[in-house]
């Protein structure tokens, strides 16, 4: 193997990218590793691939779709220059709008409405709560409750209802050396959130009471006493993935939400997923493949997605779908389909 290839985390670093949203670009075809190790899966890059790497960084930031960085890596520097250039004008005009709803909106009020505090800790350890609380049901005391893993790493929070099954993962704000799990009762948590999201810093322990969370005050939410199911393992006995479909994550929402039936067909083809009858373009890899789903099901699992840009993995139209985010954070998703033909 060259000596001058860079690990994925030394590449991470060069290029401000972390590690799942460079796993995404690989998956998608954008900067692909020089050299994948058989044995290990380890990730090796060129040196030369860091340029490429910055510049999809920074398309991303302006908030560029992945079809779009697509084309600008492919096109000459007159044709990128115009894609950049159409997608801000495109921001400025929504820019604009937006401020005119706001003063329509502030002269309804009759009065200034001040901007909300800004917050770190406590709104994005919430949004994480809120993204895995739609995979919990009453069904069973254990999936009524959000599972916790806690490691000097990472702070892993799942939940499942065994239609769907959702994982996301946090850095800590600082180096720790905590190592814990619980399972916390997820209408507790419901009750927390507002609380939550209003503290700059949240330092979360456990007890025997519970698991305390300690802001401008301090509280508990109960934890569940019965083992939480292997998520783990479920995750690794997928098989590999046969088709996959990257698009946009708003239009596909958009597209659910036209669709009135209780059930759903998509049909991942060459350069769309139909939705019933909708199409949303997509980039899709793999044989085309038809799946049925409860909407009740897939759409919590696409509209908690985090960033612009979804992954449908497909490994059997029986088999969980797993839904991937990129850019924001680790969120992963399974969602289960049904038997038959949706409507």
């Amino acid at each position: 193997m060259p000596t001058d290839l860079l690990t994925i985390g030394a590449f991470a670093r060069r290029s401000g990218l972390t590690a799942s949203a460079l796993r995404f670009y690989a998956d998608s075809g954008l900067v692909r590793p020089i050299r994948v190790d058989e044995e290990s899966g380890y990730r090796y890059y060129s040196p030369g691939q860091v340029a490429d790497a910055l510049l999809i960084r920074r398309l991303r930031e302006i908030g560029l779709p992945l079809e779009r960085v697509s084309a600008v890596l492919a096109a000459e520097p007159g044709e990128a220059a115009r894609i950049v250039d159409e997608h801000v004008a495109g921001l400025a005009a929504q820019a604009q709008q937006a401020r005119e709803t706001a003063a329509t909106v502030k002269a309804a009020l009759g009065s200034m409405v001040p901007s909300p505090s800004v917050l770190v800790t406590g709104p994005v350890f919430t949004a994480a709560v809120e993204q895995v609380l739609t995979a919990t049901t009453q069904e069973l005391p254990v999936l009524n409750g959000v599972h916790l893993e806690v490691s000097g790493e990472a702070i892993v929070l799942t939940a499942t209802d065994r239609y769907r099954l959702a994982t996301r993962t946090l850095v800590p704000a600082e180096p720790n050396t905590a190592s814990w799990t619980a399972t916390v009762d997820a209408d507790d948590l419901r009750l927390a959130m507002p609380w939550t999201r209003r503290q700059h810093e949240l330092r979360l322990s456990v007890g025997t009471d519970g698991v305390s969370f300690q802001g401008d005050t301090t509280r508990t939410c109960r934890t569940l006493a019965d083992e939480f199911p292997d998520y783990r393992l479920m995750l690794a006995s997928l098989p590999e993935v046969v088709t996959r479909a990257v698009l946009s994550r708003n239009a596909l929402v958009a597209a659910l939400e036209q669709h009135y039936s209780p059930h759903i067909r998509l049909d991942l083809s060459e350069e769309a997923v139909t939705v019933g009858t909708e199409q949303v373009p997509a980039v899709v890899t793999g044989p085309p493949i038809s799946l049925s789903f409860a909407v009740s099901t897939l759409h919590p699992a696409i509209s908690t997605a985090v960033g612009p840009d979804v992954m449908l993995d497909v490994a059997a139209p029986h088999l969980p779908v797993v839904v991937r985010s990129a850019d924001n954070g680790d969120l992963t998703t399974l969602a289960m389909p049904v038997k038959g033909t949706a409507e």
